[in-house]
């Protein structure tokens, strides 16, 4: 693992997508809304494949019939990894999860997870426990409430996880436009830019960014 960097980088990482189901979705009322976190999660699992990185994916309570698999728009993106169902609310407590991580071989864990005040939470203050540092993904998360969600958020600061969001994953693990990762981070960072405006326009995107993702391919 890189310690002597403040950034990080796509070899230094995994990523852990926690309980992306839709019965999770349907009572986001934090701030930002249910299909922006959904398009961030798919950035985040694109940019995960694109760059090499391992993945691992949990839900909660399929087997025993209360919930429903991972959302099909995310597991779209995710071909090849295998969902981990878990009946614990903290994903560490599950053996199998647990061993999935551990098998990553990275120390550094960038985390979304549904609801931010327990699948989130639970996740990233055990891991850090464990050792690990993480990044959870502030866009890519959403909690029953305002409230709840920003109490949440202010338990991982103090438990010492660090904020980011979707595209600054993307931008910070390739790190150079004449790297090596250059190329498939133009089609990650290009799928998101003729995406986002159909949803909102409170992420910004420049025309000029808008007609590079078109020629680009971006759809």
């Amino acid at each position: 693992m890189t310690k002597d960097l403040g950034v990080w980088t796509a070899e230094d990482c995994a990523l852990v997508l926690i309980d992306y189901q839709n019965e999770m979705f349907e009572v986001i009322r934090s701030e930002t809304p249910a299909e922006l976190v959904e398009l961030h999660v798919r950035l985040l699992a694109k940019t995960a494949k694109a760059y090499g990185m391992p993945i691992v994916l949990s839900t909660v309570g399929v087997k025993l019939g209360f919930n429903g698999p991972t959302l099909p728009s995310v597991l779209s993106e995710l071909d090849g990894v295998e969902p981990i169902d878990r009946s614990s609310m903290n994903a560490f407590e599950d053996e199998a999860f647990r061993q999935a991580v551990q098998a990553t071989g990275r120390r550094r864990l960038v985390i979304g997870g549904l609801h931010t005040e327990i699948c989130l939470t639970f996740a990233t203050v055990q891991a850090l426990k464990d050792g690990y540092e993480v990044l959870y993904v502030a866009d890519a998360v959403g909690g029953r409430s305002q409230t709840s969600h920003r109490t949440a958020i202010e338990r991982l600061a103090h438990a010492g996880a660090v904020p980011t969001t979707a595209l600054a994953v993307v931008t910070e693990l390739f790190r150079d436009w004449a790297g090596p990762l250059a190329g498939p981070a133009s089609d990650v960072i290009y799928w998101y830019f003729s995406q986002v405006p159909k949803l909102t326009d409170a992420v910004g995107v420049a025309e000029a960014e808008k007609r590079a993702a078109s020629a680009h391919g971006g759809h």
